[in-house]
């Protein structure tokens, strides 16, 4: 199972301390850097930094949402910085949310999947310099322009970050690898992989065909009660925040898993600005659900669950407690590929 690591778009950690944790990545083995975007640093800019300081770790976005830029864009994009990298990047797309798509980019957040499934079949017509004559639901091109410069691979990877069984479905027909977020190994069988086989059953291939790659925060620390209170905030965030009273998919997850009472009464104290009794519905039992938590020789034996059931590469939000940089160095060697 290879080893990923994301990278935050914020500044709470200083750039010159986020450039030096990528540079020992790389040197350690990781195999690919996610760098996320929503309306902190751009993911594309942030990855061209990363390209320049690195050797051989791949480079991808985990993830740019498929609203805020067009296909063809996103093609181009693809191309310039997987030539700026000598071949190592990977797009990696999602629909996003709610509030960064229509908040921040002021673009009507709607058919996200049919979306998706376009960009994704338009992203590939410009890698391959095609004329992209294409009649779809969401775009009409008709005047057949072809990308004007050679990108150095034809084809490059692209995983999708989806949630709705719909979107999984789509995943596993169209997208060379998957990127579940809150991914909870109890509930893959049952909840999550049927949606996935169906959608590669579409596409005539077989599950294993498309590379599993969930983003999973690990936090290295003796202090258990500390780690677990780091992810409650994100989690929170997420099941009570991220979308309408309507329209939570991370929300929806959640229920799927079975915490639907949880799931309502966190989304209501969120959404009536009570985010510090939002953050204490978070129980030890969610927290442990989806994220490590502890020592780094029981982190590097969770993953190895995961790497028996399958999956077969992880996207790491690799902290530990206060964030403290002589500790964060030290846990990304501990949890280097061996």
């Amino acid at each position: 199972m290879r080893l990923g690591l994301t990278v935050p778009y914020a500044d709470f950690i200083p750039r010159e301390m986020t450039v030096a944790f990528v540079k020992e990545a790389d040197r350690l083995g990781y195999d690919t850097l996610w760098v996320p975007e929503a309306y902190g640093w751009d993911g594309f800019t942030t990855l061209t930094q990363f390209a320049c300081a690195t050797q051989r770790i791949k480079l991808a976005t985990g993830i740019v949402n498929v609203f805020s830029r067009s296909p063809a864009l996103l093609g181009q994009t693809a191309a310039s910085l997987d030539m700026i990298s000598g071949g190592r990047f990977v797009l990696g797309l999602g629909t996003s949310g709610h509030q960064v798509v229509e908040g921040w980019h002021g673009v009507k957040y709607e058919r996200g999947v049919r979306r998706m499934r376009e960009t994704v079949e338009i992203v590939r017509l410009v890698l391959a310099r095609e004329r992209v004559r294409y009649d779809g639901e969401v775009f009409q091109l008709d005047m057949g322009l072809k990308l004007i410069t050679h990108p150095l691979r034809a084809e490059i990877p692209i995983y999708l970050a989806t949630l709705t069984p719909t979107g999984i479905a789509l995943a596993g027909e169209v997208a060379d690898g998957w990127l579940p977020t809150w991914f909870s190994p109890s509930h893959y069988e049952k909840v999550l992989k049927p949606e996935l086989a169906k959608g590669a059953a579409r596409a005539g291939r077989d599950v294993a065909d498309v590379a599993i790659c969930p983003f999973v925060s690990v936090v290295v620390t003796d202090d258990v009660k500390a780690g677990r209170d780091s992810v409650r905030p994100h989690i929170a965030l997420y099941v009570g925040g991220m979308g309408s009273r309507e329209k939570n998919y991370y929300n929806q997850l959640w229920r799927r898993y079975g915490f639907d009472e949880e799931a309502g009464r966190i989304q209501d104290l969120y959404l009536d600005r009570r985010k510090d009794e939002a953050i204490a519905l978070v129980s030890d039992e969610m927290v442990d659900l989806v994220a490590f938590v502890g020592p780094a020789q029981e982190c590097r034996e969770r993953l190895q669950e995961l790497e028996k059931m399958g999956v077969s590469e992880v996207a790491m939000a690799l902290t530990v407690p206060d964030n403290d940089p002589a500790a964060t160095l030290a846990a990304l060697e501990a949890m280097a590929p061996a």
